[in-house]
C-alpha cells in the first residue's frame, strides 16, 4: 500500500458530500461556517453564536458511530453514565453498518465466519460466556467448545459467524439505550474552545435542522472513525481512469457481484492481486462457485513476493509460510493483545516502536485446512496457477480481456490475459484522506506517530489536542503505530474503551468500575435487563 494510491469511497462517512462544503462568505444557508471559524484554531462561544450556529451542550461527544463508538458507549453506560451525558454523532444507521458492508463485499456474508477470537465480543465487556459457548448453547452442540479447547493443534482457530456478532450488538444496543444517544449527520470538524473543551460541528441531514450546521459543546471528545477509503493499486487505478473500465477491474472492497454472476454464465479467467485474508476469501468464493455449479473458471494468482518457507529473526518471532502465503491465526500475534509483545510495545518509543511494528506487521491469512485443500486441488488440476513478479502495466486485450504485464526477477516480461482482475490488497491508510483528521492535524494540535497516523498516549488521548479541562481521545485503525498494536480489532476497541473509561474515571466523569459493580452489571447483562436512562 502506498500513500499516493488513489481511493474510492467505502460509504458516505468516508468523504464529504458536495452539499457539506463550507460557505466562506457566510452568505449562504443560515448557521454555516464562515471564514473566521474556518481559519481560527481556538473558537470562542461568541464566534459560533455570531455565525448563527446553534450550540448544544453535552459532556462527551463520540464521533463516528461505528463499532468503536458503540463499545465506548457500552463501557460507560455499564459504568453508570446516564445516557444523556453522551452524544454519538454519525451518519450510520447502525454501528456495524460499515463493517458489515466491508465483510459482505469481501465475501464474508452473515453466515460465514470472521477472523476474530471467541472472546472478542463487542456486546460483552467481560468476555464470558464466549461466542463459542453461546454458539454451542444455541445450536445444542459441544463442537464449538471442543474447537476452542483443541485449537490450533487439532482444529483451526474458532471464529464467530458474522451474523451472530451483528445480532448480539443489536441486542446490547437496545439494552443500553444506544439509539437515544445518537444524533444523525456528518461531522465536519472538531476545534478547541477558548476556556476549555471542544466544539464539534455536525451537518445534519437536509431538512432536519433550521441551520446547515449544529455545534456540540463538550468537555470530552472521542474520535472513532475508521479507514477513509479503499486503496486501489496505482496501475489498476490508472487503467480504470484511462480506459473507463470499472467492470473488468474491481476492488474486493467495492460491490463486484457481477464478476461471479458473469463467470456463472460463461467460462472465464480471473486474476487475483493480494495475499491476505480478503484474497483468501475471494479465492474461496470462486472455488466454491466452481465446485457447486460445475464452472470452468480459471484462477491466476499474482504474488509480488512468493514465500515457500517459514521466516523470522528468532524462534519466538518466526512466521509460517507456504505456497506464497504467510499464515497467522489473527492479524497480530496473540501476545500483542495481552502478552510479551503488548508490554514491549508500551515500552518502545519513536523509531524503535516503528521497527517493532515492521517486524510483526504484514499481510497474513489464517491457516485453514479446508481452504488450503482447495488450492492444492486447484494446482493439481491446473485451474489455479500462481505468478510472481511486479506489474509493469495493465492494458486492454482482445475479446474483452485485460492483459497484466508482469516483470519477473530475471527482467523478462510475461503477459497474463484475463476477463477480470480483482484487487484484494487492502484499505487506504493515508490519514489525510479523511478531512476530519486533516483538520485535527492542521488546526487542533494533533500529531503523527512513527507510522504516520494519529499520535496517542497509552490511554488513547490525542497528543497535542489538550484543551483543559477537556480531553480528546482517538481509537481504532487511525491510531495504529501507538503503544497498542491491535487497535483495529474487536478486542482492541474494547481495550481502548477500557483505557479511556479509566482515564475519564480519574477525571471524575464516571465512577471507576470495581469488582462489585462489574459482577452486578454482568448479571444484568446475562438476563438482558435494560440499563436505567
Amino acid at each position: 500500500m502506498t500513500d499516493n494510491s488513489s481511493t474510492i469511497s467505502i460509504n458516505s462517512s468516508a468523504i464529504a458530500a458536495a452539499a457539506d462544503m463550507p460557505d466562506p462568505s457566510g452568505s449562504g444557508e443560515p448557521g454555516d461556517l464562515n471564514a473566521q471559524l474556518i481559519g481560527t484554531d481556538i473558537w470562542t462561544d461568541q464566534m459560533v453564536i455570531d455565525a448563527g450556529i446553534p450550540i448544544h451542550d453535552v459532556p462527551l461527544v463520540s464521533v463516528g458511530g461505528g463499532i468503536g463508538s458503540f463499545v465506548m458507549a457500552d463501557f460507560l453506560r455499564i459504568a453508570g453514565m446516564p445516557a444523556n451525558q453522551m452524544r454519538v454523532l454519525t451518519n450510520l444507521d447502525v454501528p456495524w453498518q460499515t463493517y458489515e458492508y466491508l465483510t459482505k463485499v469481501s465475501q464474508i456474508p452473515r453466515p460465514e465466519r470472521l477472523r476474530s477470537d471467541s472472546q472478542s465480543m463487542p456486546d460483552n465487556i467481560w468476555g464470558f460466556p464466549s461466542f463459542a459457548f453461546r454458539e454451542a448453547w444455541k445450536e445444542k452442540t459441544i463442537d464449538p467448545i471442543y474447537n476452542v479447547c483443541t485449537e490450533p493443534i487439532l482444529r483451526d482457530y474458532y471464529t464467530p459467524r458474522a451474523g451472530h456478532v451483528f445480532e448480539t450488538m443489536e441486542k446490547e444496543a437496545a439494552r443500553i439505550g444506544y439509539w437515544d444517544m445518537v444524533s444523525k449527520g456528518q461531522v465536519r470538524m472538531v476545534r478547541r474552545r477558548y476556556g476549555g473543551g471542544y466544539f464539534t460541528i455536525l451537518t445534519p441531514p437536509q431538512g432536519t435542522s433550521a441551520t446547515k450546521r449544529v455545534a456540540f459543546r463538550s468537555t470530552y471528545v472521542h474520535v472513532a472513525v475508521g479507514y477513509p477509503g479503499v486503496a486501489f493499486l496505482p496501475d489498476l487505478q490508472e487503467y480504470r481512469s484511462k480506459y473507463d473500465d470499472y467492470v473488468r477491474v474491481v476492488n474486493s472492497y467495492e460491490p463486484h457481484e457481477h464478476v461471479y454472476e458473469e463467470l456463472k454464465r460463461r467460462p472465464g479467467v480471473v486474476v487475483i492481486r493480494g495475499n491476505g485474508i480478503v484474497a483468501s476469501r475471494v479465492l474461496q468464493r470462486l472455488i466454491d462457485d466452481r465446485d457447486r455449479d460445475g464452472l470452468q473458471t480459471q484462477i491466476l494468482h499474482l504474488f509480488r513476493t512468493y514465500r515457500t518457507e517459514s521466516f523470522g529473526p528468532s524462534i519466538f518471532l518466526r512466521r509460517k509460510a507456504r505456497n506464497g502465503w504467510i499464515y497467522q491465526g489473527f492479524n497480530w500475534p496473540k501476545s500483542a493483545w495481552g502478552g510479551a509483545n503488548k508490554r514491549k510495545f508500551e515500552k518502545l518509543e519513536g523509531q524503535e516502536r516503528a521497527e517493532f511494528y515492521k517486524l510483526l506487521a504484514g499481510t497474513t491469512t489464517p491457516n485453514r485446512k479446508d481452504w488450503k485443500a482447495q488450492l492444492k486441488r486447484g494446482t493439481a488440476e491446473g485451474w489455479y496457477r500462481t505468478y510472481t513478479g511486479t506489474v509493469d502495466s495493465v492494458v486492454p486485450g482482445p475479446d474483452g480481456t485485460v492483459i497484466t504485464k508482469v516483470k519477473a526477477k530475471d527482467g523478462s516480461l510475461l503477459e497474463v490475459p484475463a476477463h477480470f482482475i480483482i484487487d484484494a490488497t487492502g484499505l487506504e491508510a493515508n490519514i489525510r484522506e479523511h478531512r476530519l483528521f486533516a483538520d485535527l492535524l492542521d488546526h487542533s494540535g494533533a500529531q503523527l506517530n512513527p507510522l504516520g497516523r494519529l499520535d496517542v498516549e497509552r490511554h488513547f488521548e490525542i497528543r497535542g489536542t489538550q484543551s483543559h479541562p477537556g480531553t480528546m481521545y482517538a481509537v481504532g485503525t487511525m491510531t495504529l503505530g501507538g503503544y497498542f498494536a491491535g487497535v483495529d480489532t474487536f478486542l482492541g476497541l474494547q481495550y481502548s474503551a477500557l483505557r479511556v473509561m479509566d482515564d475519564l474515571a480519574a477525571r471524575g466523569f464516571v465512577k471507576k468500575m470495581g469488582p462489585f459493580r462489574s459482577t452486578a452489571q454482568w448479571w444484568r447483562w446475562a438476563r438482558h435487563k435494560p440499563l436505567a436512562s
